[in-house]
């Protein structure tokens, strides 16, 4: 609905001020968690490469947000496999939950509207998996001028197969964020993050 006003938005948010809602210079951010889910762990039935110290990561994150007084939203997958947050990072009263059915967290949910209706300018990413629904979100909220921030250690992917090549999960997590990293938005680890926000 407000997606053609984006501009206008971001410039109205500049001159009335960031409010609770800011980073430490006072760009309105809010944290997304993307599909930290019970699914991708041992015993479910997508299970990643290293998903524990990514969740611990993001549950980092989660608690840094939630202290500051800053915007957190989840999405989750609509999956077959359930839909159950991981305990590092299961919503909290009053926080906005989106599922879907695509890989882009904006796709038929009102992701976009709702940070829009906040004035949020900026999006700190984590979740799984790395090479694409957390690349999803990130290369769309950059489309929507949106400013991306993805927290690297607070995602979790796995190996991957084409032909007879196996891509090992830590490839597959790098080369995703070398292609996101400056050209859709800063990729940092979580130390970084919660020093700056």
């Amino acid at each position: 609905m407000l997606r053609c006003c984006l501009p206008t938005l971001i410039l109205l948010a500049a001159c009335l001020g960031a409010g609770s809602a800011a980073g430490a210079d006072d760009v309105p951010t809010a944290l997304v968690v993307i599909d930290i889910q019970e699914f991708y762990f041992p015993g479910g039935a997508v299970p990643l490469v290293g998903p524990e110290a990514a969740s611990a990561n993001a549950g980092r994150l989660l608690a840094h947000f939630r202290a500051a007084g800053l915007p957190v939203f989840h999405v989750g997958h609509n999956a077959a496999a359930g839909r159950d947050f991981h305990a590092d990072v299961r919503p909290a009263a009053g926080e906005e939950v989106f599922y879907k059915n695509e890989v882009n967290a904006f796709q038929d949910t009102d992701l976009l509207d709702r940070l829009q209706q906040k004035g949020i300018l900026r999006v700190v990413l984590c979740g799984m998996q790395t090479h694409m629904c957390l690349e999803g979100a990130a290369r769309a909220a950059h489309d929507y001028g949106l400013e991306v921030v993805v927290v690297a250690d607070a995602c979790a992917t796995r190996d991957l197969r084409y032909g007879d090549a196996l891509v090992p999960a830590a490839a597959v997590h790098a080369a995703t964020l070398a292609t996101l990293d400056r050209v859709y938005g800063r990729v940092l680890d979580t130390d970084s993050i919660l020093a700056e926000f």
